[in-house]
């Protein structure tokens, strides 16, 4: 039993920025399982489908970026998930647009919705899908930008991303993390022909 979840803001407003990359691979996951994202259980946006024969939730939560972990929480209490499997997609930063990067457990960093759940749950080990939106261009504040839409320019690249991450969730899915962070955490990742998996 695994959870997938995806960090962002709910409101039409937000659903095309950069921080929330999160509910945007959720939708894409969805929409390659052929699911509807229409369930309102874990103070959150979900769907349970079969993968592999084992049930996994997708979530979107609804309690703004800042308070994700209180729909975490939730899913933890209640039996539905164990925290080794959940799987946390944010954006980050830090990591070129174009660019992943799994890891099995760790801190928040500066990153608010991380630092919501591991407050709730109580802990760092879980895996996560931390998708690149940088970098931040010269003379740019974080916080405008990361609230900003992708511009037409950047779309392949968004894509790519969304893609790569996308066969990161099929692997960790598989219990083969390790193999995921061997093809995508290097900065050589963008330049690496992706394997089928």
């Amino acid at each position: 039993m695994w959870a997938v979840v995806g960090l962002g803001n709910p409101g039409r407003q937000y659903a095309k920025t950069r921080h929330n990359i999160g509910f945007i691979f959720i939708r894409k996951v969805a929409k390659g399982w052929q699911v509807k994202l229409r369930k309102r259980i874990f103070l959150s946006k979900a769907a349970v489908v079969e993968r592999n024969e084992q049930q996994v939730l997708l979530a979107m939560p609804q309690t703004y970026m800042n308070n994700s972990g209180l729909a975490v929480k939730s899913m933890v209490e209640g039996s539905w998930v164990a925290p080794f499997n959940l799987i946390v997609v944010y954006d980050d930063l830090a990591i070129p647009l174009g660019e992943i990067r799994i890891r099995k457990e760790g801190g928040a960093g500066s990153h608010r919705g991380l630092l919501s759940i591991i407050k709730e749950i109580q802990t760092t080990k879980f895996p996560r899908i931390r998708i690149g939106i940088g970098p931040l261009p010269p003379g740019s504040e974080a916080v405008p930008f990361v609230l900003s839409q992708f511009s037409s320019e950047e779309k392949a690249q968004l894509e790519l991303s969304l893609d790569r991450a996308q066969q990161a969730l099929d692997l960790i899915l598989e219990n083969k993390i390790e193999k995921a962070m061997t093809m995508y955490n290097t900065r050589r990742a963008k330049e690496l022909k992706i394997q089928e998996v």
